[in-house]
C-alpha cells in the first residue's frame, strides 16, 4: 500500500501557511476551497483512496507572551525566550512531519502563535485551526492538515452532566474540522480530556459521553463522510471514558487490533497506558486499514521532547 510521503525536507521550503479565522471561544465557520494534495492508493482499489491521520500531544507548548499572572520558572505558563520557541518549535515540526500524515490533531498548544509557528514550519500541512478555549495560558488543541478545511466548529459551550448530576463543560475545546480530501468529506474531532491531575473523573465520563454523542450524530447526518475521533483522552482501555465510547460499537477504537506493547503513548511511573486514541465512526464514508494503527516514539517515552508518543493510523475513503 502506498501511503501519503510529507518529507522531512519540506521543513525548508517556504511557508505556504494560511493563518486560522477562529476568534473566540465558540465558534463556527466557513473556509473557501482552493486545493489539495493527492491522497493514496488503498491496497484494494474497490475501497478507495486512503488518508493518514494521527493525534500528538506536544506537551506544554507555550509561546514567548506572558498571558497569566506568573510566568516561566516553576510556575504553570512556561515563558520561552525567542530562541528557545523557535528550537522548540523546530523540534515539534521535525516530530510531526515524521509521521507521514496528512491530517495531524494536535493537543496542548498554547495559541495561535504557537500553532502557526508549527505551521511555518510544515508547509505539507499548510491549512491549520486552533481550538482556544479563551482562558490565559491555555493548551489548547489544533488542526492541521494537507488538505483544505470547509468549516469547522466546538462544541465547548455545551453543557454536559456528571454521573451525580452536576453540570461541567469540555475541559479543552473538542474542535470539529471538515475537511475537503481529493473531493471526498474527512470530519476530525481533536480531544483532549480532563486530566487525572486533581482528578474528576465524572467530568472525564461526561466527556466521553458527550463526544460519542456527537460524533456518532455527525457520522449520521453526513454518512459519506470518514469521521474520526482523536487525541489524548487521558483513561485506558476498559476505564468507563473508553467504554462509554465504545458502548455500542458505533464507535471503533482503531488500536483495538494491535498489542498493547503496540499501542502504550505515555508512562505512568513505569505503568505504561495507552491514552492517546483514534476512533472511527462506523458509516459509509470509509474504514480503517487493518493494522496500520502504531504508537509512535523517538525515545523511551515519548516523541519530538513530548512525554507522550504520538499515534497514526491509515483510512480508506468509500470511491
Amino acid at each position: 500500500m502506498r501511503t501519503l510521503r510529507l518529507p522531512l525536507s519540506w521543513l525548508l521550503l517556504a511557508s505556504l501557511g494560511l493563518p486560522g479565522c477562529f476568534q473566540g471561544r465558540d465558534f463556527v465557520g466557513d473556509v473557501p476551497s482552493d486545493g489539495g494534495t493527492e491522497v493514496s492508493e488503498a491496497p484494494d482499489a474497490s475501497v478507495g483512496p486512503t488518508v493518514r491521520i494521527a493525534a500528538f500531544n506536544v506537551h506544554r507548548f507555550f509561546d514567548t507572551v506572558c498571558d497569566s499572572p506568573a510566568c516561566g520558572g516553576s510556575h504553570y505558563e512556561a515563558l520561552p525566550s525567542p530562541q528557545e520557541f523557535s528550537a522548540r518549535a523546530n523540534q515539534l515540526a521535525t516530530a510531526i512531519a515524521s509521521l507521514n500524515a496528512g491530517v495531524v490533531l494536535v493537543e496542548e498548544v498554547e495559541s495561535q502563535a504557537s500553532l502557526k509557528a508549527l505551521q511555518a514550519r510544515l508547509p505539507g500541512l499548510p491549512w491549520a485551526e486552533l481550538g482556544e478555549t479563551g482562558a490565559p495560558a491555555s493548551v489548547d488543541v489544533g488542526v492541521l492538515s494537507a488538505w483544505p478545511i470547509t468549516r469547522f466548529r466546538g462544541h465547548r459551550e455545551q453543557v454536559l452532566r456528571r454521573p451525580d448530576g452536576s453540570a461541567t463543560t469540555f475541559s479543552r475545546e473538542l474542535l470539529e474540522v471538515h475537511l475537503d480530501v481529493a473531493g471526498a468529506e474527512v470530519v476530525v474531532f481533536a480531544a483532549h480530556f480532563r486530566s487525572k491531575s486533581n482528578d474528576d473523573p465524572g467530568r472525564r465520563l461526561a466527556e466521553a459521553q458527550a463526544a460519542h454523542a456527537i460524533v456518532t450524530a455527525v457520522a449520521a447526518e453526513r454518512p459519506r463522510a470518514l469521521v474520526v475521533l482523536g487525541g489524548d483522552l487521558n483513561d485506558v482501555p476498559g476505564s468507563p471514558p473508553l467504554d462509554a465510547l465504545e458502548q455500542d460499537g458505533s464507535l471503533l477504537r482503531v488500536a483495538s487490533d494491535r498489542s498493547a506493547a503496540d499501542s502504550w503513548t505515555y508512562a505512568y511511573f513505569g505503568d505504561l497506558q495507552a491514552i492517546d486514541h483514534l476512533f472511527l465512526a462506523r458509516n459509509e464514508g470509509g474504514g480503517y486499514v487493518s493494522a496500520s494503527f502504531r504508537a509512535v516514539r523517538d525515545a523511551p517515552r515519548g516523541l519530538g521532547g513530548s512525554d507522550h508518543a504520538a499515534v497514526v493510523a491509515d483510512f480508506f475513503l468509500t470511491p
